[in-house]
């Protein structure tokens, strides 16, 4: 078996375990042994990786666009699927269960650029995470699977984006069922871009289909204060360097009603901007509401 390549990549928004678990498939290796089941596995080999045994008569464990194919006490081995009609990357979530089923930890990876309908594998590292018992491996579950558009995804790092900006969200906070998540640009480009007001955004569901219903509020006050979202809105020249911040405010407050969930937004910073397409995990409960921010100017670490 050839020695597959460890795909590192972005963090994404972590959600508490349980909301999260609800809404995605989960997948169970336990061991260094074969993934049970009862198909023949495209291209298994029977032989013994560097993350485990993989046998030619087990068929890979998970959801149909991400299964694990072999785990063992350091890594486990996956492979991504793109059911889509354009290139995407995609970011997976595995967890670390121990032996009576508690998360122990989480990782994430990010697969960039996979080409419609192909199928690439990968390798998780899970250095750092104990066996659950001596002489045992790790039981490695997918939390959460989000794939986006190449051409739409955030890049925090590494070559500037052909826009000449990088917009990406933070991890988020969340307190009291308030959550914050900040929206960050950067103008990694040879001209000055001028931004004034606010970000313009599109919430979509786990499909990427709009999510309608939710008024989207400039500023935060009517969400709660002290967010950081109520600036008034100015004008902002960004020269080569420089940066701007935002902040999206919501409550996921549940009454009457059904709640909405938008896994992600698709973002443009002004009208006429390259959209990106984030993953902030939006439950918003009943509420209908969401504020968004005025950009400001933000230092950039040098």
């Amino acid at each position: 078996m050839r020695r597959l390549p460890e795909i590192t990549g972005m963090l994404t928004i972590h959600r508490p375990v349980a909301a999260a678990a609800a809404a995605v498939a989960v997948a169970l290796v336990a061991g260094c042994g074969s993934v049970a089941a009862t198909t023949a596995a495209p291209g298994a080999s029977g032989s013994a990786g560097p993350c485990g045994t993989r046998s030619a008569s087990a068929a890979p464990a998970g959801r149909s666009d991400v299964r694990i194919t072999a785990a063992g006490p350091s890594c486990a081995e996956y492979e991504v699927t793109n059911p889509g009609s354009e290139p995407s990357d995609v970011t997976v979530v595995f967890s670390l269960l121990s032996a009576d089923g508690g998360a122990l930890d989480s990782v994430t990876r990010t697969v960039p650029a996979i080409a419609p309908g192909a199928t690439v594998p990968a390798r998780v590292d899970l250095g750092g995470w104990a066996a659950p018992q001596a002489g045992a491996g790790p039981r490695v579950r997918i939390l959460q699977v989000r794939r986006v558009p190449s051409a739409e995804a955030p890049q925090p790092a590494g070559p500037c984006p052909a826009s000449g900006l990088r917009l990406y969200a933070d991890r988020g906070d969340a307190a009291m069922g308030l959550r914050v998540v900040g929206l960050h640009l950067r103008n990694c480009g040879s001209t000055t871009v001028t931004v004034n007001g606010y970000p313009e955004l599109q919430l979509l569901d786990l499909e990427h289909r709009p999510i309608d219903g939710v008024r989207i509020l400039p500023g935060g006050a009517e969400i709660a204060t002290g967010t950081g979202a109520d600036d008034l809105p100015q004008e902002i020249a960004l020269r080569p360097g420089e940066g701007a911040r935002s902040a999206i405010v919501w409550r996921n407050t549940t009454q009457d009603g059904t709640p909405v969930n938008a896994p992600y937004v698709r973002i443009r910073a002004f009208p006429d901007a390259a959209p990106v397409m984030v993953t902030p995990e939006l439950d918003l409960g009943t509420t209908g509401r969401l504020g968004v921010g005025a950009w400001k100017r933000e230092d950039v670490p040098a």
